[in-house]
């Protein structure tokens, strides 16, 4: 399963939310070295409660607009998203 989402690297407080359909990652890493990346994962772990290994980016690396597999049972993953979805969408 992929996600597409758009990133904001350097924010006050890490915050994950959906907005008109798309999902939106505030991280307060600088987007140097590949820590914002580490910190969206971490972010996306978390909120999703799904280890970090299930992540990775796959398309924009060093931009804001980022693509993340995730990996695990399809079944899973979509129960755990569309749950954080009713909560937090």
């Amino acid at each position: 399963m992929t996600v597409d989402l758009h990133v904001q690297p350097r924010a006050r407080r890490a915050v994950l939310a959906a907005a008109d359909g798309a999902l939106r990652a505030q991280v307060i890493a600088p987007p140097e070295d590949g820590k914002a990346n580490q910190a969206v994962i971490a972010l996306l772990a978390e909120a999703w409660r799904l280890p970090k290994s299930s992540f990775d980016v796959i398309k924009g690396q060093t931009a804001r607009a980022k693509t993340i597999r995730v990996a695990g049972a399809p079944e899973a993953i979509v129960e755990r998203v569309t749950h954080w979805m009713q909560v937090h969408g």
